[in-house]
């Protein structure tokens, strides 16, 4: 029986990546982005590789779309095997003391209630089957406080404390609960190295292994072991894939002063 991956954000960058390794993994990937265009094409390139992808448009700051999402894919392949909770919304740098409520709650809402919506949406097939996946996409941005992201980081601290506690109440079941912490190029690090070149040759020097990962060739195979029958063991944790750049942290202060 094939196995059923969902993953959000999956248009772009370590989405698209996510989407990729496990369409070629031999997946049925669906790809959940509200970017209908880039979502589409990547959809249609992964066919063309005679890979097993559908797209479908879900902005993950509402519930209802979000449940729909996991609900169809359900419905149309019987479970979901493996969720990938990846998409946020952006958040404009700004200091905590100008940063709005709303501002909190979008990022709460995108960052954190989108994965446990999800979560909730996915548990009852993954519970029945005796196997589920959920890997959530965390930060060093909140790890580490980074300045300038309080909305952000929140939302990305809570979403690691749900990733705890649904890996002790699930594991029962046979369901991990795991996070990643990835050091990654994204479309933000790339405008920034644009807008920036400076600034991102200093967050690179900081990372040990001197450079800012790949998502497909650094990030993607970890989500795909944690994804298999391998890793069945290994739950509640949080995975820095970062080039080791947790170890001492990013000196994010730095780049703002």
């Amino acid at each position: 029986m094939e196995q059923v991956v969902v993953v959000t954000g999956a248009a772009d960058g370590l989405g698209k990546a996510f989407a990729t390794r496990f369409a070629r993994a031999g997946y049925q990937v669906v790809i959940a982005d509200i970017n209908d265009d880039a979502g589409e094409a990547l959809a249609t390139e992964l066919r063309a590789e005679n890979s097993r992808a559908d797209y479908r448009h879900c902005d993950v700051t509402q519930k209802d779309q979000v449940e729909t999402l996991v609900n169809a894919a359900i419905e149309q392949y019987g479970a979901v095997d493996v969720l990938i909770n990846n998409a946020v919304p952006p958040a404009a740098l700004s200091p905590l003391e100008e940063k709005s409520d709303e501002d909190f709650q979008r990022q709460l809402d995108g960052g954190f209630f989108a994965a446990r919506w999800a979560m909730n949406a996915a548990f009852a097939t993954m519970k029945e089957r005796g196997f589920g996946r959920v890997i959530n996409l965390c930060s060093l941005n909140g790890v580490n406080a980074h300045p300038e992201t309080a909305d952000y980081n929140v939302a990305k601290e809570a979403l690691r404390a749900l990733t705890r506690t649904a890996a002790r109440e699930w594991a029962p079941h046979g369901i991990t609960v795991n996070a990643i912490c990835p050091g990654a190029i994204t479309a933000a690090f790339l405008a920034m190295q644009e807008f920036a070149p400076q600034m991102a040759e200093r967050v690179n020097k900081q990372v040990p292994m001197g450079y800012m990962g790949d998502p497909y060739d650094d990030v993607s195979g970890v989500a795909l072991f944690l994804a298999s029958k391998e890793a069945r063991y290994m739950t509640g944790n949080t995975l820095y894939v970062d080039g080791g750049g947790h170890i001492n942290g990013i000196n994010w202060a730095s780049l703002f002063d």
